[in-house]
C-alpha cells in the first residue's frame, strides 16, 4: 500500500511537471482534428505556447529567471531545427506565417517545454546532485555533444563514443528527489535515460499528430526508429547540463552576497 501511494504521488508530480508540454501536445491534437479558419495551424500553436508560457508565468508556475532559461532553450532548438531542415532530416510542409527558414516558431517550445520539465521537477521533487563533475568538463561535454548534432552530416556520427563519455563522467554522479515524506536516489545516467524514452514516446505522438513530419512519414505515419532515443539521450543531457549549471552558478553568487566584506 505504502508503494503505491508513493507510486501515485511521484505520479502526480510528474503530470504535475508536465503542464506545458501537455499544453502543446493537446493543441496539436486538437488543431489536427479543428482547423480555425485564415489562421495558419503553426501560427495558432506559437500563439497557444506563448499564452500558455505568459499563464505558468502569472500563476507562479514558473518564474522569471526559469523563463530565461526555457527560451534559451527555444533559441538553441530553433537553430538546431532550421539546420535539420536544411539537411532534410525532417519537415514541416504546412503554410504559415511565423516561420524562419522553414521552420516556424513554435517548434522552438517543444524544445523549451523539455528545459520547462526539468525545472518543475528540480523544484517539485527538491532534486539534489552529489559527485558533480567540473564545470569545465561538463561544458566541454554539452559544447560536443551539440556539434555533433550539427556535424554527423559530413564526418563520423559520434554519439556512441559522446554516450561512452557521458557514463564516465557521471559515473559517481546521484540525482536524490523527495516523493511524499521519502528520499530516494539514482544514478544520473539513469534519469538521463528515462527521461530520454519519455521524450522519445512523446516524440512519436507528436510526429502522429503532424508536428513535424520526417521523410518516411509523409505519406503514412511510422513508428520513430529506437535509434532517436539516443539522440534524445543526449539532447536532454544538455539541457540538464546547462541548468544544472546555471543552478549551481546561481547558488554560488548568492553565498558570495551573504559573505561578510572584508576591510584590510
Amino acid at each position: 500500500m505504502r508503494f503505491l501511494n508513493l507510486l501515485w504521488q511521484f505520479t502526480w508530480q510528474q503530470m504535475l511537471c508536465c503542464i506545458f508540454p501537455a499544453v502543446i501536445f493537446l493543441s496539436l491534437a486538437f488543431s489536427k482534428y479543428l482547423p480555425i479558419p485564415f489562421l495558419p495551424r503553426y501560427d495558432l500553436l506559437l500563439i497557444i505556447c506563448i499564452i500558455a508560457q505568459l499563464l505558468l508565468i502569472k500563476f507562479g508556475l514558473e518564474t522569471w529567471d526559469e523563463l530565461k532559461v526555457i527560451m534559451l532553450f527555444h533559441i538553441i532548438g530553433l537553430v538546431l531545427e532550421i539546420y535539420k531542415i536544411h539537411m532534410g532530416s525532417w519537415s514541416y510542409p504546412e503554410a504559415g506565417y511565423a516561420k524562419i527558414l522553414g521552420v516556424p516558431l513554435y517548434s522552438g517550445f517543444m524544445y523549451s517545454s523539455v528545459a520547462s520539465y526539468i525545472c518543475q521537477a528540480w523544484k517539485r521533487f527538491n532534486l539534489t546532485v552529489t559527485n558533480w563533475p567540473k564545470s569545465g568538463l561538463v561544458i566541454t561535454l554539452c559544447t560536443a555533444i551539440y556539434l555533433n548534432f550539427f556535424t554527423h552530416h559530413y564526418i563520423w556520427d559520434l554519439r556512441y563514443i559522446l554516450i561512452i563519455a557521458v557514463l564516465l563522467l557521471f559515473l559517481r554522479t546521484t540525482v536524490f528527489f523527495t516523493v511524499g515524506d521519502k528520499r530516494l536516489h539514482m544514478p544520473l545516467s539513469l534519469s538521463f535515460l528515462l527521461i530520454a524514452f519519455f521524450i522519445w514516446v512523446a516524440e512519436n505522438i507528436a510526429s502522429f499528430f503532424g508536428a513535424w513530419y520526417y521523410p518516411n512519414q509523409e505519406v503514412t505515419w511510422h513508428l520513430v526508429g529506437f535509434g532517436k532515443i539516443t539522440s534524445w539521450y543526449l539532447l536532454i543531457i544538455i539541457s540538464i547540463m546547462i541548468i544544472a549549471e546555471l543552478k549551481f552558478l546561481k547558488k554560488d553568487l548568492r553565498e558570495d552576497e551573504k559573505k561578510p566584506l572584508i576591510r584590510d
